[in-house]
């Protein structure tokens, strides 16, 4: 019997990265485009998210939770390019796409038909930013479809016409016209590539964060997850519903906090994989994992970005004390901060950065700073003993000097 959907969503997110000497410009360029708005958080409307990050973290990702509707005002008030200079200074800055409410009419054509229900743009200070896509599957309850689906728009930005090609499968939004609009979209939004391939950031493809619940008759009292493991890995790796899976290549770490949900986090994205026999899978989770936990790992992605930035930019002399007081501000500020008292947030936020190697990564970029310090201090030593023997020097002359007036 073909496995069956209750519910089910995925994100794809897009990193790239803004130079920062035209971070500015680049946010009253979205200010400018009337397809955006600038996304404000509310205390009490998101008051589950202001009570999940610590105040610290919280701070850095929604700055809107502090700010007063007398604030507000007065900054729908400023002149745009006032307000854009304002933004650079945030420490994150985050936009909502407008959606469009007509619906584009589906074609007699057979295919997956799917709909975007969000589109967001986070940006950071320092140029990283992540754009997201929500899109869920109409008119199919088939986890089949979920799989394929998963599969084959984390690549469109591989090949335009991918989507409509492979296997026959056409994929269609009422948004865009068609697949071609949406890429054209996402380059517009996202721009040159140059900064993003100096991070090794992958520019042809999402990364994908999905959730599934499936039907309780395939996994609940009766049914035992262990009979269907091959189907959560095939979603938790992002491969096609025809891939034959091998147990030994699994990629992703799992894990469960809940009977039946299991998280799935690799390197190419994170899935959580639940049955409708608990109610909490499909009232309360679903809610949280695109909230809460979303923005858990949006941050991880700043902070592997973050490091990776810091490590390129230490091997370039002319920025080296730029970079050390950077370091020292993304340490303070951001590194040494928890992200959660949420004990099964913290549990999530540890699985991310053990898959992103983020304590690695941290300590290579802290071993360049510990060298460049130490040189730094050779440096300022020498020129020290430098002056003070340049000191002595003059000292010698001038008592030479008093000496011989003396004996004259």
């Amino acid at each position: 019997m073909e496995l069956k959907t209750k519910y089910q969503y995925t994100y794809f997110i897009y990193p790239f990265v803004v130079k920062e000497n035209k971070y500015q410009k680049y946010l009253l360029k979205i200010l400018k485009d009337e397809r955006f708005n600038l996304k404000k958080f509310e205390k009490q409307k998101d008051i589950k998210m202001y009570q999940y990050f610590s105040p610290k973290l919280g701070q850095l990702l929604f700055s809107g939770f502090s700010a007063s509707s007398k604030n507000d005002t007065k900054q729908n008030d400023l002149p745009i390019e006032t307000l854009s200079a304002l933004l650079a200074k945030n420490p994150c800055t985050i936009f909502e796409y407008k959606l469009k409410k007509d619906v584009q009419g589906k074609t007699e054509e057979s295919g997956i038909f799917f709909k975007i229900r969000k589109i967001e743009l986070i940006c950071f200070k320092n140029g990283i930013c992540f754009l997201t896509l929500k899109t869920n599957i109409e008119d199919s309850n088939l986890f089949s479809d979920v799989l394929n689906f998963n599969y084959k728009f984390r690549d469109i930005q591989l090949s335009k016409d991918l989507l409509n090609n492979f296997d026959k499968i056409h994929i269609q939004t009422d948004i865009f016209e068609d697949m071609n609009k949406l890429t054209e979209f996402i380059e517009d939004i996202t721009g040159s590539k140059f900064e993003s391939l100096k991070l090794d950031i992958d520019t042809e493809r999402f990364l994908t964060y999905s959730y599934v619940c499936i039907d309780q008759q395939a996994w609940g009292e009766q049914k035992k997850f262990h009979d269907i493991e091959y189907q959560f890995i095939k979603f938790s790796n992002f491969l096609p519903a025809d891939d034959i899976v091998s147990y030994e290549n699994k990629k992703a770490i799992t894990f469960s906090q809940w009977k039946y949900a299991r998280i799935g986090i690799s390197k190419q994205g994170i899935t959580l994989f639940t049955s409708d026999a608990e109610m909490n899978n499909y009232t309360i989770l679903p809610d949280e994992f695109e909230n809460q936990y979303l923005y858990t790992y949006i941050l991880n992605l700043y902070k592997m970005l973050s490091l990776k930035k810091l490590s390129a930019n230490f091997q370039k002399s002319e920025q080296v004390k730029k970079v050390r007081k950077q370091f020292i501000e993304f340490t303070k500020k951001v590194w040494i901060q928890d992200i959660t008292n949420d004990e099964i947030g913290a549990y999530f936020n540890y699985n991310i950065s053990k898959v992103l190697r983020l304590d690695r990564l941290y300590n290579e970029v802290k071993n360049q700073f510990d060298v460049i310090y130490k040189e730094f201090n050779i440096e300022k030593n020498h020129k020290i003993l430098k002056y003070i023997l340049i000191s002595m020097l003059i000292l010698i002359i001038f008592t030479v000097l008093n000496y011989i007036e003396l004996i004259k």
